[in-house]
């Protein structure tokens, strides 16, 4: 199973102690908080908490993190799962490339393609599904490129500081 999370580029792997630091940057960069609607910042005692707990399986919390890695063990950034429902067979996900030197090399495909043959061939969901403000063409054209589609809008959904922008929403069924 350990080599469906790894790719030509990268591997997907589990949250480590030493990730408290690195978390704490990541979640902590308010110019990322729009995203996933932060709104407030992380302590690094919410984070170790968060780390130490995240032996539990996506079954338990509903939730999964894995970092991503270049091929010489870099932290990159992370693919998370969150919404997991087992009952419906889906599950939200998100992306980051935490910084601008590491984007546009592929990684994000990557890690997506290897996420999603996870997600349908180890958890056997039926779908997965994500949140994109209708502006952040790049990241709508990365879910698009692997089979999601957007499904619907939501109409001034989030509130910036540039007023409020639409929503879109897209999802990935499995062909059974």
């Amino acid at each position: 199973m350990y080599n469906l999370l790894k790719g030509e580029k990268i591997f997907l792997r589990a949250l480590e102690p030493d990730d408290v630091n690195i978390l704490y940057k990541w979640e902590n960069k308010t110019s990322v908080w729009h995203l996933s609607n932060t709104v407030s910042p992380f302590s690094k005692y919410v984070l170790e908490q968060y780390v130490q707990n995240s032996y539990l399986d996506i079954y338990t919390t509903k939730q999964l993190r894995l970092i991503i890695c270049d091929k010489a063990e870099k932290t990159i950034g992370c693919i998370d799962l969150f919404d997991f429902d087992p009952k419906n067979l889906r599950a939200g996900i998100g992306i980051l490339i935490a910084e601008e030197p590491e984007k546009q090399k592929g990684y994000a495909t990557e890690t997506l393609q290897l996420l999603i043959t996870y997600c349908f061939d180890v958890l056997n969901l039926h779908q997965l599904y994500c949140n994109i403000n209708t502006d952040n063409t790049i990241s709508i054209s990365l879910f698009e490129k692997q089979g999601f589609i957007v499904t619907g809008t939501k109409k001034q959904w989030n509130k910036s500081v540039l007023g409020w922008k639409d929503e879109c929403f897209l999802q990935l069924l499995k062909n059974d």
